[in-house]
């Protein structure tokens, strides 16, 4: 076995000496352990969804639609999964989503999560809900390849503040989010009364920057009513326009990608607007209940776009086939968001890295066995719809 793979063989050999690994390699296992290590408020903060979940449940289905065709005897022996997404090189075709408020799951928070994406290579994406500074997940990160997620403010001082600090931080890309411009109704997090950014966690990159300290009486630390007040103001409630992207080319020299397209004509649009890369994404079901799966628009915004922008994908990867199925069908790269978020709370930067590896090495595994030795030998032709 070469590259990610061998982590197999290292957990095998740990069992020999009646060592076995930290938690569950198994994704569903994964879930429900996290359920049991953390309370109900943090727990659904992370794996609820809109509504009565029918988004997220349309996410898992829409994998299992498709299934692979291995191919036998095509010297697969030696695989090479390293990939360029937008400038930045990856050692496969995957990223960590942007996860806020991730110290309701760790102290550690972003902290872990970007030294453990570092360690590997992959690259880490974010959230402008961090519970950390830009600067400090910046220093935790390293040489790591990072990108930035901005949840638009509406002042634009403050969201030309933010993004001066993050390429001035070292974030390469600019990663938009487009579908959570308002919270969706969220029965879990409503049952419990439970949202971070009114205690303050989720905050610190807004309440650290002077824009937005300018527009306060009083600084975070001294009134945090007020502070989150101003905070609610600026980051819920607007929806912007096509147009107003001008504003963000303006104040970014770097490729930009929007993440939340589920529809072709909004790809071309994006096309139009001029960014980089659009991510197809319904935000894993978070955002608004009975829509569609991500992976079953993903082949006709492919087609949409061509070689026009780069197609990254997102909601709903669990699994090393999921990564195959999702490239296969036109995504240069996956997010993942959840299993590493459950991986943080069971370990901080060992969790998330232990998620990681054992995702990887599925991945390896059965890009293999499938027949391929590079994901750019993925294509339609390696599925069959079930």
């Amino acid at each position: 076995m070469t590259g990610f793979a061998g982590y197999q063989n290292e957990i095998y050999l740990q069992g020999l000496a009646g060592s076995r690994p930290p938690f569950t390699t198994d994704p569903e296992g994964l879930e429900a352990s996290a359920r049991e290590r953390l309370g109900p408020g943090p727990f659904w903060y992370v794996a609820g969804a809109a509504g009565g979940g029918a988004t997220a449940r349309a996410n898992r289905e829409a994998f299992d639609r498709w299934r692979i065709v291995p191919r036998m005897l095509t010297d697969a022996t030696q695989r090479h999964l390293g990939t360029s997404v937008l400038g930045t090189a990856s050692p496969a075709p995957v990223l960590l989503a942007p996860v806020g408020v991730q110290s309701i799951l760790h102290p550690d928070g972003e902290l872990a999560t970007a030294r453990a994406a570092a360690e590997l290579g992959v690259p880490f994406v974010l959230s402008t809900a961090s519970s950390h500074t830009l600067e400090d997940v910046a220093e935790a990160a390293g040489d790591g390849a990072r990108w930035f997620q901005l949840y638009w403010p509406n002042d634009p001082d403050v969201c030309a503040s933010i993004l001066g600090r993050a390429r001035a931080a070292g974030y390469r890309v600019l990663v938009v989010t487009l579908d959570t411009w308002t919270l969706a109704w969220r029965p879990h997090d409503l049952d419990q009364g439970y949202l971070p950014f009114l205690r303050g966690v989720g905050t610190a990159i807004p309440f650290s920057d002077p824009a937005f300290r300018a527009g306060l009486a009083a600084a975070p630390e001294d009134d945090l009513p007020m502070a989150i007040l101003r905070w609610v103001q600026l980051f819920t409630g607007t929806d912007k326009s096509w147009d107003q992207l001008a504003f963000l080319r303006e104040h970014w020299d770097g490729p930009i990608v929007l993440k939340g397209v589920q529809h072709p004509d909004d790809a071309r649009k994006a096309v139009d607007a001029g960014v980089q890369g659009v991510v197809v994404s319904n935000h894993g079901g978070r955002q608004v209940d009975g829509a569609v799966g991500s992976l079953d628009v993903l082949p006709e915004i492919a087609d949409a776009v061509g070689e026009q922008v780069e197609v990254l994908f997102d909601s709903g990867i669990r699994s090393g086939a999921d990564i195959v199925k999702a490239l296969a069908l036109g995504a240069k790269a996956v997010l993942v968001g959840r299993p590493f978020a459950y991986g943080l709370a069971h370990g901080g930067q060992t969790g998330v890295r232990h998620v990681l590896r054992s995702l990887l090495a599925d991945f390896d595994l059965t890009l293999g066995l499938s027949g391929h030795r590079s994901p750019a030998e993925l294509s339609r032709e390696v599925l069959r719809p079930r």
